[in-house]
């Protein structure tokens, strides 16, 4: 069956429009996969047609890396080249909008050695990192998604190939708020508008720490930064004033806690899929604010070398609310996608913060982030612990203590 020219056609200029808000002028970075080249075709002209100055495509492949991993040395494939370099230079240069469609097999790296992919990762992410600060706030950036036959089939085995894209189509659209019947520009201020008075209703609460519990064993306490703001669906570029959504879907309000404050056990609700393998079934405790263990049914090694990654990498960077009746979770399905499971219950992520949330933390440098309580990390991994029974405090500094969860969803 397949999606309507029409639903699709609306996608794209949500995309565009809403989710980067390509202004006149800009340069826009899109990373699509090879598969997708007509839906690539179609959001390129979109921001042609919303004033780019140039679109620029980055192609991937999840066959062509996954081979790349299982053939090449991990000494060639960690190195960053001075032409890879010199195309991020230009990036800060350009400060382009950048737009990414995910689309990814989520089993692409079955089978390929763990080491090899963490160590792949922690080299090149160390050369890149530098480039990703310097444009930090500085543009427009959303992540939205196509589905692929291989992530369809995963999310729904039992149906044939159209069948599982299609019904992936069904639930992807669901959630970005896309129908034929409606326009769904207003739909997303309604639901960005929502999101901001939660928002404002965080950050008039003064909270100083926040405490996780719930019965399948998370027990979780966590400091917030003070002046730290609570923020959610929108974000504003720095340099130029427009306003974008960077996750398409989004239901999450979050902010950066206190890097290194932490006390606990955190027990995720649902599988975690990172460098395309998949961590199920797991748990992280936390003692003087660093991961201290951890455990896991399947994906112990990886699990044990993302927290690894580097010193900021066993420290939270983000913790998030997003209620149980949410879009993404009311699909009924896990849809082994971080965009969107995520989006689906509440979660935290180990790694990199956000410096955005401090006050004038757009004119911040990192080290100054990290001087008031940031997290910094070549990693950021979100993972979910929004169990249905899940009960949040929210701990003021003269030690009130006001209900912000109850079981799963706000407490009002």
């Amino acid at each position: 069956m397949g999606i309507s020219k029409a639903l699709l056609q609306k996608y794209a200029e949500l995309i565009v429009r809403t989710g980067a808000n390509v202004q006149h002028g800009q340069v826009v970075q899109l990373t699509v996969s090879v598969e997708q080249h007509a839906f690539a075709a179609l959001v390129t002209e979109e921001c042609y047609k919303a004033g780019a100055k140039k679109v620029n495509v980055e192609w991937s492949s999840d066959t062509q890396r996954r081979l790349n991993f299982l053939y090449a040395d991990q000494e060639v494939l960690a190195r960053v080249l001075p032409w890879e370099e010199a195309k991020m230079k230009q990036m800060v240069e350009d400060l382009p909008c950048r737009i990414y469609i995910a689309s990814d097999d989520p089993d692409a790296m079955n089978g390929v050695d763990p080491h090899k992919l963490s160590e792949v990762s922690r080299s090149r992410s160390t050369v890149i990192k530098p480039y990703r600060n310097a444009i930090d706030g500085k543009h427009q950036w959303v992540i939205a998604a196509y589905p692929s036959v291989r992530w369809a089939k995963k999310c729904f085995p039992d149906l044939d190939d159209q069948a599982a894209v299609d019904k992936l189509w069904e639930a992807i659209l669901k959630t970005v708020r896309v129908r034929e019947d409606e326009d769904p520009v207003q739909a997303w201020k309604e639901h960005t508008d929502f999101i901001e008075k939660k928002a404002e209703w965080l950050n008039a609460q003064g909270f100083s720490s926040l405490r996780y519990k719930s019965m399948n064993g998370t027990d979780f306490t966590v400091r917030l930064i003070p002046g730290a703001k609570w923020e959610g669906a929108g974000a504003v570029n720095s340099v130029n004033g427009a306003f974008y959504i960077p996750n398409m879907p989004t239901e999450e309000i979050f902010t950066s806690p206190m890097a290194g404050e932490c006390e606990g056990t955190l027990v995720s609700v649902k599988p975690l899929s990172w460098n395309s393998q998949l961590i199920e079934d797991f748990s992280i405790t936390f003692e003087n604010g660093r991961a201290v263990s951890c455990k896991a049914a399947k994906g112990q090694e990886l699990l044990e070398k993302m927290i690894a990654m580097d010193e900021g990498a066993a420290m939270l960077g983000e913790v998030a609310l997003v209620p149980k009746e949410s879009p993404v979770n009311q699909c009924g399905f896990l849809f082994y996608e971080t965009l969107f499971d995520e989006n689906a219950c509440c979660h935290v992520a180990l790694g990199m913060g956000f410096k955005e949330v401090l006050p004038d933390g757009d004119n911040l440098t990192q080290e100054q982030a990290k001087e008031q309580g940031v997290n910094d990390s070549i990693i950021h991994v979100d993972f979910m612990v929004g169990a249905d029974d899940l009960n949040i405090d929210g701990i003021r500094p003269d030690g009130t203590t006001i209900p912000v969860f109850r079981n799963g969803t706000w407490a009002e």
